[in-house]
């Protein structure tokens, strides 16, 4: 059936006489930026009435798929409470002790509303704690659009400098260079490096963030025993260890990645996932760390922290994934390693050099030669010119990913959707 998209291409010209670029994220930009009308479980529907299988899912904050029943009854039940206090209120104290209960790493809980300011606190905590000014930051690590940390996300290798002590590349026109001078850069997965760094620096450096998932560079798994060995090393040099899961939190596990990888860090930031779409964050960490915020010594606040509509929300999402583990996890794991092999298939089958790493509830899909994508310079080795035609093929089809190649996978999508997105797939595979 041939699609069209005359209402969105109107839409596009009219938003662009009022709206800076067209978009009010930078991530979706494009020649013709998707105009969604509504969307259901796995499905959503553009303003020309196209049809999409959904694997972008808001960024991946649907894991309960798009107009969750029990996300859309709490937040309505809630809005005719009352929509925002500045006050405190029983949701606010119920979300965080579920929160403590399922991540191994919350002891004490802060709110906010994106997750850019939940990695922003957990940045000032750290050098508030500790007294000292560094940050470790890894190469294609992504924590947010804010100045301190906006670099070195998807740097030009011409600017990036030596792969294992690489160059810190802003990522904006308008950032204080000076930013850059209390980060160091360092590649993803080269344990090696980042030891020498915390031996010669420790003494300056107040935490190692990262991505414990990789999942803003393709989807990269840290090696065995990375992680372990990052926690024992900040721990010997007096850092924090902070993981960002953003992405992971919820997704992967009921305690994200720090729980199924099995590693506590001493802070972490959460978000996405945890509400259903609706726009929370949450900081979480130790009671010796967190109580540096606890007792006023570091500045944390904001008009919408806890706020009560996303509270409601985010109650009735992580009392479901946590009630119900024992179902979602597994059956999250079996559809998104039912894909992955059915792509793996499908590429095998017409000799294109498709590559699919990821855990289930979220993978990525690379063109390459290489055998793994293990930190940024494997990604960027990539074809990335081939990927955007697999994009846009499987766009054209009707099956919207991450147009780097990322998909996210939600509790609603059916055997029989997994069955059309590779059919689709392979038919745009054969094409490449």
């Amino acid at each position: 059936m041939q699609r069209t998209h005359d209402r969105a291409d109107r839409l596009y010209k009219r938003a662009r006489q009022v709206i800076a670029g067209g978009v009010s994220s930078d991530a979706r930009r494009a020649d013709r930026p998707l105009f969604v009308d509504h969307a259901l479980g796995a499905e959503l529907w553009d303003v020309d009435g196209n049809r999409y299988l959904d694997y972008v899912l808001g960024q991946g904050p649907n894991l309960l798929g798009h107009a969750a029943p029990l996300v859309a009854d709490a937040v309505s039940a809630q809005v005719r409470r009352g929509v925002a206090y500045a006050a405190q209120h029983e949701l606010e104290a119920q979300v965080a002790e579920r929160l403590c209960a399922m991540v191994p790493a919350a002891e004490l809980v802060r709110f906010n509303s994106v997750g850019s300011e939940a990695v922003h606190g957990a940045i000032r905590l750290a050098r508030g704690h500790t007294g000292r000014p560094k940050i470790v930051k890894f190469e294609g690590n992504y924590h947010g659009w804010l100045d301190p940390v906006l670099y070195s996300v998807h740097p030009d290798l011409a600017l990036a400098g030596d792969a294992r002590h690489p160059t810190a590349v802003g990522g904006t026109a308008g950032q204080p260079r000076h930013d850059a001078d209390d980060l160091i850069i360092l590649p993803y997965n080269d344990l090696a490096t980042v030891s020498d760094v915390l031996l010669r620096c420790g003494d300056d450096i107040a935490a190692v963030i990262l991505e414990p998932l990789l999942c803003n560079t393709g989807c990269i798994t840290p090696r065995p025993g990375y992680l372990e060995a990052l926690r024992e090393l900040t721990r010997q040099h007096g850092s924090l260890l902070i993981f960002d899961e953003i992405i992971s939190g919820f997704r992967v596990a009921p305690g994200g990645a720090g729980e199924l990888l099995g590693v506590v860090p001493d802070l972490a930031a959460f978000g996405k996932a945890m509400a259903g779409g609706m726009q929370v964050s949450a900081l979480v960490g130790s009671a010796e760390v967190m109580g540096t915020i606890a007792d006023g010594k570091v500045a944390h606040a904001g008009t919408f922290n806890s706020h009560p509509v996303g509270m409601a929300a985010a109650d009735a999402v992580l009392h479901h994934l946590d009630e119900h583990r024992a179902d979602v996890y597994p059956a999250l794991n079996t559809t998104g390693r039912r894909l992955m092999a059915g792509l793996r298939a499908a590429a095998a089958k017409h000799g294109v050099p498709l590559l699919v790493e990821g855990p289930g509830p979220v993978f990525q899909t690379y063109i390459t030669d290489q055998t793994e994508v293990i930190d940024y310079r494997s990604f960027a080795a990539c074809d990335r010119a081939a990927m955007a035609r697999f994009h846009a093929g499987l766009f054209a089809a009707g099956i919207n990913i991450v147009p780097r190649g990322l998909w996210f996978l939600s509790t609603e999508h059916t055997a029989d959707q997994v069955d059309e997105t590779i059919a689709a797939a392979e038919s745009v595979l054969a094409s490449l």
